[in-house]
C-alpha cells in the first residue's frame, strides 16, 4: 500500500519563501517521477513541476525560476522548495508519484496561502 504525505503548507506574505515535503511509503517502482500540482477554488488542478528518479526536471511556466523541485531517494522524500511566492500561488498542493509501468499516487494536499 502506497501512502504519500505532504507538509510544509501554511501562510506566507507575498515575496516570501516556503518548503514543501512530501514522504511517500510502500512499495513503489524505482522507475517513476514524482510531481507537484496544485489547485485553486474553482480551478481544475495543474502541473507545478516534477522530476524522475534520475533527477530530471520540468516546470511550469509560472513558476519557473521561484521553484525548485527536488528528491531524497534515500529518504523516499520529495521537496518543493518556493521563493518569490505571489497571491497567484495560493492553492492546495498535491504530491503525485507516477510509475514508468504501473499506477499514480495521489497525496491529500497541503495548503498553500500567499497574503499580498
Amino acid at each position: 500500500q502506497v501512502q504519500l504525505v505532504e507538509s510544509g503548507g501554511g501562510l506566507v506574505q507575498a515575496g516570501g519563501s516556503l518548503r514543501l515535503s512530501c514522504a511517500a511509503s510502500g512499495t513503489i517502482s524505482s522507475r517513476n517521477t514524482m510531481g507537484w500540482y496544485r489547485q485553486s477554488p474553482g480551478k481544475q488542478r495543474e502541473l507545478v513541476a516534477t522530476i524522475t528518479t534520475g533527477g530530471s526536471t520540468n516546470y511550469a511556466d509560472s513558476v519557473k525560476g521561484r521553484f525548485s523541485i527536488s528528491r531524497d531517494n534515500d529518504k523516499n522524500t520529495m521537496y518543493l522548495q518556493m521563493t518569490s511566492l505571489n497571491p497567484e500561488d495560493t492553492a492546495v498542493y498535491y504530491c503525485k508519484i507516477a510509475e514508468f509501468v504501473g499506477r499514480d499516487y495521489w497525496g491529500q494536499g497541503t495548503q498553500v496561502t500567499v497574503s499580498s
